[in-house]
């Protein structure tokens, strides 16, 4: 029972891991996206990866290796990473602005401008809805 109870405890345990522990298709989304932004902490959770970059970027991924979500803060994400429609419709009513976080989920993406406005869109990239 005890072993049990241990086992279940470190389950929920944060396991750092260095950039090489990544998984590949991690290691290779950082280095392409984020190329000469030192790598500065990484820890495993419940399976999941969360990567902090010297910059202040987070970054999520799955155990596989996918991102989930990328918070630059204060700054742009990178382009390469906002599909084209999303960046046409920011562009476009928002030019003031700039996407400083974006998470992938089951039904679209999810993202936040400088302003703290939060808008969300399908997969295909239109536009559903703003929260303020």
């Amino acid at each position: 029972m005890l072993s049990l109870v241990a086992m279940n405890a470190y389950a929920f345990v944060d396991v750092p891991v260095t950039f090489a522990q990544l998984p590949q298709k991690a290691q290779q989304f950082i280095s392409k996206h984020f190329s000469g932004v030192e790598f500065l902490t990484g820890k495993q959770d419940d399976g999941e990866y969360e990567v902090r970059l010297k910059d202040g970027t987070e970054i999520d991924f799955t155990a596989a290796g996918e991102w989930k979500d990328v918070d630059c803060h204060n700054r742009a994400v990178p382009a390469s990473l906002v599909p084209a429609s999303i960046s046409k419709y920011v562009k476009a009513r928002f030019a003031n602005n700039v996407i400083v976080k974006i998470s992938k989920k089951y039904s679209g993406y999810e993202i936040e401008l400088d302003n703290d406005l939060e808008l969300r869109f399908d997969k295909s990239g239109n536009f559903l809805s703003i929260d303020d």
